[in-house]
């Protein structure tokens, strides 16, 4: 298991490495045919982009932690985050509370991982 230290630094690297790429797109195709309204929001907003390449990357590298019967339950968390995500349409005030919302979920997530002594 990663340490703390550890996790944040393979964080850090790999937003660092993404930093490119979140200029382009969230972790979802801007360039479809049919957005939603919060999508089209994100993609439109860089602030909205950035804080969803920043979730998407932390939820997988916590899966990538979680043992597998967690990771149903943190996938199921994550639909129903993204259905809430959702209700906030193109309101980029409510997508940004989500976002910051998810983070600190996943924080915690984090927190609880079962580690070896």
């Amino acid at each position: 298991m990663m340490t703390k230290k550890a996790m944040t630094m393979a964080l850090g690297l790999t937003i660092l490495i993404l930093g490119s790429e979140a200029a382009k797109a969230a972790s979802f195709d801007c360039d479809a045919k049919e957005l939603k309204p919060d999508e089209k929001a994100i993609c439109d907003n860089r602030a909205l982009n950035d804080a969803d390449v920043r979730m998407v990357t932390t939820f997988e590298l916590l899966s990538g932690l979680m043992a597998m019967g967690s990771r149903g339950t943190l996938q199921d968390e994550q639909t129903a985050w993204l259905k809430k995500r959702q209700e906030c349409g193109a309101d980029s005030a409510c997508i940004k509370a989500a976002y910051d919302e998810r983070m600190k979920q996943l924080g915690e997530t984090y927190k609880n991982i079962n580690r070896p002594l």
